[in-house]
């Protein structure tokens, strides 16, 4: 298996772990110490402590971005695209994900942690553009 791919099930399972770590822990913790109802958990009025809904954002963007870096590195895939710079790109992807996941959980949000959060974001973005013009540039 190729490093796009491990880093594209590394992104999926880092999903996953961020849900079942934040979001279900908080959840299944309520629930089964009988201090919420199990249908008490609504989406469209997320309530509850300022993490557990910071850590609903941080799964709802890796749910979000999942998509956009499979697509991308399925292309890739199919095409035959490798190389050390895509292998590079693509962990710097879930290298950044997995940060930006763990200071928009972990850590209070100032405008510092806010902007750095948004750094590895873009680290992602850049890195998704930079494989999709490789991939266009294959094509030509």
């Amino acid at each position: 298996m190729t490093i796009p791919l491990w880093t594209l099930l590394g992104f999926a399972v880092w999903t996953l772990v961020l849900m079942l770590s934040t979001v279900g822990f908080y959840r299944w913790s309520r629930i089964l110490a009988g201090r919420q109802a199990i249908n008490s958990f609504r989406a469209d009025d997320v309530t509850g402590d300022d993490w557990y809904r910071r850590a609903m954002r941080a799964h709802a963007n890796c749910v979000e971005n999942l998509p956009v870096f499979g697509a991308i590195v399925v292309v890739q895939h199919l095409a035959g695209l490798r190389g050390e710079l895509i292998d590079s790109l693509c962990m710097a992807v879930l290298v950044a994900r997995v940060v930006q996941s763990l200071v928009h959980v972990y850590l209070i949000q100032t405008n510092t942690m806010s902007l750095l959060r948004f750094g590895f974001y873009m680290v992602q973005v850049v890195c998704f553009l930079w494989l999709v013009v490789l991939t266009a540039a294959h094509f030509q």
